[in-house]
């Protein structure tokens, strides 16, 4: 016999076997014949299976549009994945505002309220934008990867010897039925008695292939409580991974909150009188440094006179320096962190600078850079 004849015999033999399958699973279905029942405790193992591999893809997927919604970036990493390659490191949406941010703050010039506070408002996201970074990193590690290696890995097998009892239980089935056609032909003298000890020896056989697959499937199936606690671990992974990003990004914005907030409020209303104007009306929580210092207080306690009150007197005040600033020239003085300058305006002078005087010494300051005494 050659090999293709062999082949084709296979083949033939083969397809004869998944069309009876097919006609027994077809007459189960409309009742027409008998169908074997799993005992209750693999069934419920089989169901169990079953809602995890569902739970775990929609939780897996989910996973990854939180960590990262851009669907295109998601395709370009999974063709990246499948062809063993690593994707390329691509600058996301915080790090790219941090930048125009920055980009902003320099141009209008850092020793302008707006432009300071853009810097650091910038440098603020980007650090946030790496924070995310490391929190994709980590949870696709930590989190997603078991998750993906039992949908195709483990899961696979159990489908696969799920597959296997559902034929075997076919095939017994098939087996039973042919006996009982068998004994009902012996009794109508229509076959020898050595046909129905055939199906019988035909049953036995069926009978102990299923009950050997439905050992296989139901040890595979008790594996997924071990599986159960290793996603658990996963989680408290991906838990820990969330706390620690969403620590960080509230440490980098309360940081940036205080230097923001240490801003004279005066100053900062001096660069947006008409949007104060139209703003009066706003309530200011006093547990918020930063609103309180960009937004004027409706209470009637008493505030700091506004710099438009201090460029309109003829007298000065004290100021105490929020930051190191080296003068850019002759017309401006240098000035060191917390000391304590007079200052006062000059009709014409633009308004994000001061005077500033310290003993014999007199130049242009940085508002930025100062806080009004009372």
């Amino acid at each position: 016999m050659s090999i293709m004849d062999f082949n084709v015999k296979k083949l033939a033999a083969d397809a004869g076997t998944f069309l009876s399958r097919a006609v027994q699973f077809t007459e189960e279905k409309l009742g027409q014949a008998e169908k074997t029942e799993l005992d209750a405790h693999l069934e419920n193992l089989l169901s169990k299976a079953e809602c995890t591999k569902q739970w775990t893809e929609k939780i897996m997927k989910q996973t990854e549009v939180l960590l990262q919604p851009n669907p295109n970036a998601r395709i370009e990493e999974f063709v990246y994945e499948k062809l063993d390659r690593k994707a390329p490191s691509r600058t996301n949406n915080q790090e790219l505002l941090g930048q125009f941010m920055i980009d902003a703050g320099n141009d209008f010039g850092p020793g302008t309220a707006y432009g300071n506070a853009l810097i650091k408002c910038g440098e603020t996201q980007k650090r946030i934008g790496t924070a995310d970074r490391e929190l994709i990193q980590t949870s696709a590690i930590n989190f997603l990867t078991p998750l993906r290696n039992f949908i195709e890995g483990d899961y696979k097998t159990i489908a696969k010897e799920k597959k296997l009892l559902q034929n075997k239980r076919l095939d017994l089935d098939a087996a039973k039925t042919r006996l009982k056609k068998a004994k009902v032909a012996e009794t109508r003298a229509t076959i020898w008695a050595e046909e129905v000890t055939k199906a019988e020896q035909e049953l036995r056989i069926t009978q102990s292939e299923f009950d050997r697959q439905a050992e296989i499937t139901r040890l595979l199936l008790e594996g997924i409580s071990s599986t159960h606690a290793h996603h658990l671990r996963c989680l408290n992974d991906f838990v820990e991974a969330q706390m620690t990003y969403y620590a960080q990004c509230y440490q980098y914005m309360l940081d940036l909150q205080k230097q923001l907030g240490s801003f004279p409020s005066t100053f900062v209303s001096n660069n947006n009188q008409s949007s104060t104007t139209s703003m009066s009306n706003i309530s200011t929580p006093s547990s918020s440094a930063v609103t309180t210092s960009l937004l004027p207080s409706t209470s009637s306690t008493v505030v700091t006179p506004a710099l438009t009150d201090l460029k309109e007197s003829s007298g000065s005040r004290k100021a105490r320096v929020l930051y190191d600033y080296d003068a850019a020239n002759s017309s401006e003085l240098s000035l060191l962190a917390d000391e304590v300058i007079t200052v006062y305006s000059i009709v014409g002078m633009d308004s994000d600078w001061l005077m500033g005087e310290r003993g014999n010494q007199k130049g242009k300051v940085p508002i930025t850079y100062l806080e009004l005494l009372n």
